[in-house]
Order: structure tokens, then sequence, then C-alpha cells
């Protein structure tokens, strides 16, 4: 209670209102993007994103060939802890300066993206429900299910169109690292969802009810305030 006589009056009417934080994960091209956009759409400025691909640990001293060798999909390739103090924050009606992840020559870029608070905070991620630290942080946890077939052929066309990557290496990675570690880390994070969605954004039915929770949220803190 003494912090919260020490912030201005806006302020203090912020932290009393609670931010609905929605965690949305599995695996890659599964469709957690296409949930998060039309969550985006639909609430405008009462939803803020952030994404655990933004927090893949800097690997400035190592060189370009080295790099291209490392496994990005196991839980050690990011910066959870960094990613949970940001969620914090941004719960507590902060601005963050979140660290901008360059995929083209896989490395963090020099650049920050300030992420604005909302009162609806969604968090975006592979891996983010096999992390104990971060499912604390989530009022909703959200699996998205969509056949591995589907998810492989978004992925290459992803990494072909938009991150510069050829076919052979994109290949080669699912293989060696994506395949492998969606066994180990990723399915079995299913467990700790409240809510599995199959075939993600397509499934209308999940869709509206996850607006329906979402438009009560922000209904209540309206009442409230």
């Amino acid at each position: 209670m003494g912090v919260l006589c020490k912030v201005n009056s806006d302020k203090s009417s912020e932290l009393n209102e609670k931010v609905l934080v929605i965690g949305i994960a599995g695996g890659t091209g599964s469709g957690k993007t296409t949930i998060t956009r039309r969550l985006s759409e639909r609430f405008g400025e009462d939803v803020s994103i952030i994404r655990h691909d933004n927090y893949y640990k800097a690997h400035h001293d190592m060189p370009y060939e080295e790099r291209c060798k490392l496994n990005y999909d196991h839980p050690d390739s990011l910066d959870t802890y960094l990613m949970v103090e940001d969620i914090r924050k941004l719960k507590k009606f902060e601005s963050i300066q979140c660290p901008v992840y360059d995929f083209t020559v896989h490395d963090r870029s020099d650049k920050v993206e300030t992420i604005k608070p909302a009162k609806v905070l969604v968090v975006d991620g592979i891996l983010i429900l096999s992390d104990p630290e971060l499912c604390k942080e989530m009022d909703i946890k959200i699996f998205v299910d969509t056949d591995a077939d589907v998810r492989i052929l978004r992925r290459i066309i992803r990494d072909v169109k938009k991150r510069g990557r050829s076919l052979d290496s994109v290949v080669e990675q699912y293989l060696s690292t994506v395949k492998p570690m969606h066994e180990m880390y990723v399915e079995p994070s299913k467990k700790n969802a409240d809510i599995i969605i199959p075939e993600g954004g397509r499934n209308m039915v999940a869709l509206d009810m996850l607006f329906e929770r979402v438009s009560a949220h922000l209904k209540k803190g309206k009442e409230n305030g």
C-alpha cells in the first residue's frame, strides 16, 4: 500500500486495474500469430503484445557461421528471465524497452521496441508454457494445436519468404532441432494449458469464446473505473 501512495492519482488508478495476461503457445507454424493478430485487431489499444522470439540471447562475439549452428528451439536459447521481468513491469502499467531480434543474421539487433502497457497483455511463444515462472504470470494459458504437416509447410513459407532463408537450411533445422525440441519441450507443455485450440486462428468458435472473455474483462475494468 505504501508504494501506491507514492504514485500520482492516474497511475494509482491504473495499478488498481488488473491486467489480463493471455499466453498463447504451440508449435512452430501452429497459428499463434494469427490469434494474437485477431485479438489486436478486435481490441486495438487495449491489447499489448510481447513475443518470446524477441528474447533470443545475443551472440555478438560469435561468427555468423557458428550462430547458424546453435539450437534455437531449446529453452536455454532464450532470455526468459528478462521476459518475466518485462511482463511484471507491464502488469504494473510500466512501459518496457523490448529487445529486437534479427532472424536474418541469427542475432539480437541493437534496436529496442517500446511496448506500452494495456489492459490486456498477450504473451506469444513456442516455449512459454514450458517455463514455470512464465506460467505463473498468465491468467489464461492457451495451446494452439495444429497438424505437424501444416506447421512445417507454414514454417518453410515464412522462413524462406520473410527471413531470407534457403529451403535446404529450413529443412535441415527442422529435422535437427525443431522437431526433436518440439517433442521434448513444446508438446509436453500442452498439459499446462487452460485451453487447447485446434487449428489456431481458423477456429472461430474458440476465437469467439476468447473474445467474449476479453470483452468481459474490459467491461469489468470500465465498471470499476
